[in-house]
């Protein structure tokens, strides 16, 4: 059938400026008061060491573990902590968003656009989100059901059984009813006839020569039986509006009765990946580097629940940029690079010259600092991540995420929570997004997690948000799943 498009409904925001940090590395080992009396002091949010764990030969995670140092709180209002010659931290920094904040204008963004739905066949919906109940059209099951091999038997034994029966097989229509102290075999799946007492398994029964049916074991009534309605009753709500459509969803959606399902069409997203200098393939040379970001923001937002259209390389060329984005007829454009204030930042002057309304300019978390969600027109907006990948990573999960949650119509899961098993340093001022693993029932901070690296992420299964002043070992934090990960809700592909 032509899916028809419908309308569920939503209301409206707004927000502020900021610039990226400066550093691209990672966190060394150490601590102060170390074992043989030195002191080892946690670096500034600014540097970074090459330095890390030896490589194992058996867990690329093992790699990427850390023991990071903790720094120093934000000073209270009116002191100034900075070591002689040092800058007073720039206005930028204040002027940028606070991430929760952030985070929150992203999700209003997208629910102010009613959500577009259709129904589809159920092979297509799978990785698609439920845009009304999923409620049971039949009983289930939706009669008396075997659950075993074996006989039906009606009273108490032993049991006559009629000479020359074929029994009962699944798919048949109504059996003739059962009389008392009689038995008949019956398959998996089967209708009980009516008058049956109970289903006797094949292994746990003998016949004699004279035709009766002796259980080897006690019988009790109902045994081996699924009664009508078991799982549930016709007009029962069997999962919400905003659940995820998976194979299990399928499978629950055929036995209730469906042929299709009402689901919401996900949004549509175009991807632009800025910069000159990279390279799609073979090796860096000549101040080239590979670009890492086209092949990964795409299936990280199809994860997401976004119907990725197009990736397109726009290089640093600013009307190349401004055409792109005009053009789009995308729910929502993604940029690579340029957010900052460079020479060859092009995406802030692109946003002024069409027109466009900043919601958020500038998050005050590390790395990402620069990311910004923009208003192209009603129901259109765009996303500026980083270049940095790390930092780009951080900008999906503050401000995509969010952002598609709501306009793929995803039911918002509740705040994710584990302890620390090792301390973590913290941006005096900013929010932290520290890709960590699960060990136990603690999560450890990942080493090379610099906003130019991906190899922590690449074996994390969340990151842990950590606030301004960093957080001690046992300290319970929010941590961001991983949208692909079991654990998470990511959409099917």
């Amino acid at each position: 059938m032509t899916a028809q498009d419908h309308e569920l409904g939503a209301p409206g925001t707004a927000g502020q400026g900021g610039a990226e940090e400066q550093g691209t590395g990672s966190v060394p080992h150490g601590r102060p008061g170390a074992a043989d009396g030195t002191s080892s002091a946690a670096p500034s949010p600014s540097t970074s060491s090459p330095s890390g764990p030896s490589p194992s030969a058996d867990d690329g995670v093992e790699d990427a573990l850390a023991l990071v140092g903790r720094q120093p709180a934000r000073p209270a209002d009116g002191q100034d902590s900075r070591a002689p010659g040092q800058d007073r931290p720039s206005a930028a920094r204040h002027r940028a968003t606070p991430w929760e904040k952030a985070r929150s204008i992203a999700s209003r963004a997208g629910s102010a656009t009613a959500l577009r739905t259709h129904r589809e066949p159920l092979d297509a919906s799978l990785g698609r989100v439920l845009a009304t109940p999923l409620t049971a059209f039949t009983d289930l099951p939706s009669f008396d059901t075997s659950a075993m091999d074996g006989w039906a038997v009606a009273g108490p034994g032993p049991w006559t059984v009629a000479p020359g029966d074929s029994g009962i097989l699944a798919g048949h229509g109504e059996p003739e009813p059962l009389a008392d102290g009689t038995a008949v075999r019956i398959a998996t799946g089967a209708r009980v006839p009516p008058g049956a007492t109970a289903v006797i398994r094949s292994e746990h029964s003998r016949t004699d020569g004279s035709g009766h049916l002796h259980a080897q074991r006690q019988v009790s009534h109902g045994q081996d039986i699924r009664p009508r309605g078991q799982e549930c009753r016709s007009g029962d709500q069997l999962l919400p509006a905003g659940a995820l459509v998976t194979p299990a969803v399928l499978g629950l959606a055929a036995a209730a009765g469906y042929d299709e399902l009402h689901t919401v069409v996900r949004p549509r997203v175009e991807v632009l990946v800025l910069g000159d200098e990279l390279l799609t393939e073979g090796l860096p040379h000549d101040g080239l580097i590979r670009d890492a970001l086209g092949p990964m923001i795409g299936p990280w937002l199809r994860a997401l629940g976004a119907d990725v259209i197009a990736t397109h390389r726009v290089g640093d060329d600013a009307e190349a940029l401004q055409r792109a984005v005009t053009a789009s007829d995308a729910d929502l454009v993604v940029t690579t690079g340029g957010t900052a204030a460079g020479p060859v930042d092009h995406v802030h002057p692109m946003l002024s010259k069409a027109g466009a309304e900043l919601l958020v300019d500038g998050v005050a978390v590390r790395p990402g600092h620069p990311m910004l969600l923009a208003r192209l027109a009603p129901g259109r907006h765009l996303v500026g991540l980083p270049g940095n990948p790390l930092a780009a990573v951080s900008g999906l999960l503050t401000l995509a995420e969010p952002l598609l949650r709501q306009r793929s119509g995803q039911a918002t899961p509740a705040p994710y929570r584990a302890s620390l098993r090792d301390e973590v340093h913290g941006h005096p001022y900013d929010t932290r997004l520290v890709p960590v693993v699960h060990r136990g029932d603690s999560v450890v901070p990942l080493h090379y997690h610099g906003p130019a690296m991906l190899r922590g992420v690449a074996a994390a299964d969340g990151l842990a948000v950590v606030p301004p002043g960093g957080s001690g070992a046992g300290e319970v934090l929010e941590v961001l799943d991983l949208p692909w990960l079991p654990t998470s809700e990511g959409c099917f592909t």
